[in-house]
Formats: C-alpha cells, structure tokens, sequence
C-alpha cells in the first residue's frame, strides 16, 4: 500500500469571502498567499494550506491556463470542523485574541494525554478548534 504524508488542503466553504477574510485575517493572524473572487489560501503551518471558497463558486470545472489541467466541481454546505494546533503555552494568548474581538468560546477538553482544546465558530458557523499538543496519539 502507498503511504499517505499528511493532509496538504483543508476547505471551508463561506457565504460572504470578504467577511470570512476580515476573520481569518484579523482574528487568527492569518495572511492569504492566493485569492480571487471565489478563494482565499492561507498557509497555517507545517506544508498545511487552509482554502476558503465562496458557497457556488466551484460548481463549474476550472480549466487552468497553458493547458496545466483541470480542477473538478465541489462544494460543501453546513457546519464542519477544523482544528489547528498551537503551542500549550500560547493558547492562553489565544483566549485573550478572541476574547479581543468578542468571539465566544463554545467549549473546552482536556485530553486524557494532556492535550487541551478550546472550540469557537467562524461567521458562517463552523467550529474551529485551537488544540494542543496531547490530544491525539500522533500529536
């Protein structure tokens, strides 16, 4: 069997780009690295972009320039789930940065193997979570 080496692309899919921007980037810190109308790409660390597409703007393959290829239709609607990891002794700056821009936290988890999870929602709904090392096997 092949072996997998990471997960490279995790994708949230926004109603409102220039919304989900304003909190990407002012809230998490992040800076986009390619955007258009229709996707953001940050880059979060460790080879692992994050991609924001705009709900409807992918349903039409992408035909890409000089022949290089193609890229199919997707889309994806509701809440879904993305951790990101951080330092343990960061995540209490974490909690003062959302509470600086009046972003509720959800939830908490302390892990069986020390790990620790704060959980928040981005404006279109979706849960994000801030974890540290501990929480799984392999982290």
């Amino acid at each position: 069997m092949p072996k997998l080496n990471g997960v490279l692309e995790t994708a949230l899919y926004v109603e409102d780009m220039d919304r989900a921007r304003i909190f990407f980037e002012g809230v998490m810190g992040l800076e986009p690295f390619n955007a258009d109308h229709r996707f953001t790409a940050y880059d979060v660390g460790a080879s692992t972009v994050l991609l924001l597409f705009r709900q409807g703007e992918t349903l039409e393959t992408v035909h890409l320039p000089d022949g290089m290829g193609t890229i199919p239709p997707h889309d994806g609607k509701g809440r879904v789930h993305v951790a990101f990891a951080v330092v343990a002794s960061e995540l209490p700056a974490w909690e003062r940065q959302l509470d600086d821009h009046g972003i509720a936290i959800e939830g908490r988890t302390h892990w069986p193997r020390g790990g620790e999870s704060v959980y928040f929602r981005d404006p279109d709904g979706h849960l994000l979570e801030l974890a540290t090392p501990g929480v799984w096997p392999n982290y």
